[in-house]
């Protein structure tokens, strides 16, 4: 089979021809059709981001494909489904505190490191292994699209945050980073969720319009000015009530002082959930005041990726227009032109801008 291949941090990916892939027990192989490349993959292959990759590997992050092989421990799928491919593999000797690898893209401690041996590459490749239990069938209708379904991976770290945070039919939320790759997809996938209204914080004038275009009244966009008083004034003031929970999704290039300003927004008894990547590119730390948090008994959680569910009800609401993918801009690319739609991800981040790679299309 034919992959792109990371070879080393700096150095553009390669194509070239690869063992094919085949099914262990516990496994499924799925011919690629359709992957998202994120605006940050550059900085990953870069070195930017100190990502826990080990070249040589074939990279990416999830994909829609068509099962061609399954393992005997599958009941239900069959050869020929199309399926979402969840990159989120965790470990199945500890069901309180499972390792955690993102299959191709990242892994989380010494443990995520060992299970990113096994499962090592992702679908930048015609062909890829998963896990029996990271395929999703998909509906009949991402038949008709599949390069469009392939940005279920976003959505579903969005939904996943959301769910963390238990957001409720008829709340306000508060994204902050409303206007990146992620943000916007908390945005859509909240009003989704029945969110009664949706605070937009950013900097972008153009990203915040499209958000207010696309969505209506629901949605209430605020222009930081960087003056964290005056910022937490218009973003509490835009909500017109109570901010019940407030996400963050802002990029590792975000200081640390935007965030807090959004996170010290949410009412008392108001839930934080903590998503994106302040800090990891060093910075200062977050520092939400202790009697703050105290004193209006605010929760405030971390949450990386989602739980597993999370495939199954965001591939629902998907399945039910909402979000609606159809107005999201999809650029695709062949595996040839891998470089390519890498460099064209790098500067096509914005709401709902969409970069993917179709390794097996046609």
């Amino acid at each position: 089979m034919r992959a792109a291949v990371l070879t080393e941090f700096g150095a553009p990916l390669s194509v070239r021809e690869l063992p094919a892939v085949e099914a262990r027990p516990g496994e499924v192989v799925v011919d690629v059709l359709a992957t998202s490349v994120p605006p940050y993959a550059a900085e990953v292959f870069g070195g930017a981001r100190n990502y826990p990759l080990v070249p040589p590997v074939v990279p990416g992050v999830g994909g829609v494909g068509r099962i061609t092989h399954i393992g005997p421990d599958a009941t239900r799928l069959r050869v020929g489904d199309l399926v979402w491919c969840d990159p989120t593999v965790r470990s199945r000797d500890d069901a309180l505190t499972p390792d955690i690898t993102l299959q191709g893209w990242s892994s989380r401690g010494e443990g995520g490191a060992r299970l990113a041996v096994h499962l090592h590459d992702g679908p930048f490749a015609e062909s890829m292994r998963v896990p029996t239990e990271n395929v999703f069938p998909l509906p009949a209708a991402a038949e008709d699209d599949p390069s469009r379904w392939a940005s279920l991976g976003v959505h579903v770290i969005a939904y996943g945050g959301l769910l963390a945070g238990g957001l409720a039919a008829g709340e306000t939320l508060l994204v902050s980073g409303a206007t990146g790759n992620l943000g916007s997809s908390a945005v859509a996938v909240a009003l989704a969720m029945g969110a009664g209204r949706v605070v937009a914080p950013g900097r972008n004038r153009a990203a915040l319009a499209l958000l207010a275009d696309r969505f209506g009244p629901r949605v209430r966009t605020v222009g930081l000015t960087g003056d964290e008083g005056a910022d937490r004034a218009a973003m509490s003031a835009a909500a017109d009530g109570p901010i019940d929970m407030v996400i963050d999704m802002l990029p590792p290039s975000a200081p640390s002082s935007v965030a807090r300003t959004a996170a010290m927004t949410v009412r008392e008894y108001g839930r934080v959930v903590l998503m994106g990547g302040v800090g990891m590119l060093s910075g200062d730390d977050l520092a939400l005041p202790y009697p703050w948090i105290m004193r209006n008994s605010v929760t405030v959680r971390g949450q990386w990726m989602y739980p597993r569910t999370a495939n199954t009800g965001i591939i629902r609401l998907l399945a039910a227009g909402a979000p609606d993918l159809t107005p999201e801009r999809v650029r695709c690319f062949p595996l040839d032109a891998v470089n390519e739609a890498v460099a064209y991800a790098a500067v096509h981040g914005g709401p709902f801008d969409r970069t993917v790679l179709t390794p097996s299309a046609g």
